[in-house]
């Protein structure tokens, strides 16, 4: 579980998350607001790429604050921008990086590359330049250099910001397979509708949060 006790967060004074208390137990979570509502902020203090003013993020009894190491192991974070996140030239070599460093040998990375890849119909990339795939492609590398690290839980900063129709539909579908809970920022109220539960952002604070058909009517009309 995750949970966020009367958590706030600000930079020079002024707040850009205030008072927020909320517990995270469901499979696929979407989370919705303006530009500026603080939903990314809100995103990074979940596995510690940001940490709390003010208040505690606890990940399954783990504090953000003390458990740097472990948090990141347990909670993935798939940016909007996958340049951010690709590290190495060849797609294997990218996906071998984190295996290495956490101390597995090469047959099981291996093992572990070739079963991904095949899942998501990407064996024919494995030696591809990891900067000459398309958007979609690297989107998708994006995701697999993460879930191959077995974390429990992915966040998703606006995975599909960059991407034309057809890919976007191939990122949902993943997400909507994956094993993890996924707590997903995304602009596309459609795809949350169908999560169990979604978060609604303004101005730092949570203004609606429950069953999709509510939460993202409520959004609406603040939209109006």
């Amino acid at each position: 579980m995750i949970e966020l006790q009367n958590v706030c967060y600000k930079i020079d004074n002024k707040y850009i998350l205030k008072n927020i208390n909320l517990q995270l137990v469901e499979k696929k979570i979407g989370i919705i607001g303006a530009n500026g509502s603080g939903k990314s902020t809100f995103a990074k203090l979940l596995n510690g790429l940001k940490l709390p003013t003010e208040g505690t993020v606890i990940i399954d009894g783990l504090h953000t604050c003390k458990c740097g190491r472990e948090i990141r192991r347990k909670v993935g974070f798939i940016f909007q921008n996958p340049d951010n996140q690709i590290v190495f030239p060849i797609v294997e070599e990218d996906l071998a990086f984190g295996l290495k460093n956490i101390g597995y040998n090469k047959v099981d990375i291996d093992r572990k590359i070739d079963s991904l890849l095949s899942l998501y119909n990407m064996e024919c990339l494995r030696k591809s330049s990891a900067h000459l795939l398309s958007d979609g492609e690297k989107q998708l590398l994006a995701i697999v250099g993460v879930v191959i690290m077995d974390p429990e839980y992915i966040i998703f900063d606006e995975p599909t910001t960059f991407l034309d129709l057809k890919n976007k539909k191939k990122i949902f579908q993943v997400m909507e397979n994956l094993s993890q809970t996924a707590i997903v920022i995304s602009h596309d109220l459609e795809f949350l509708s169908n999560f169990d539960r979604v978060i609604v952002f303004e101005q730092g604070k949570v203004v609606a949060d429950g069953h999709p058909s509510v939460a993202i009517a409520t959004y609406k009309k603040m939209m109006i």
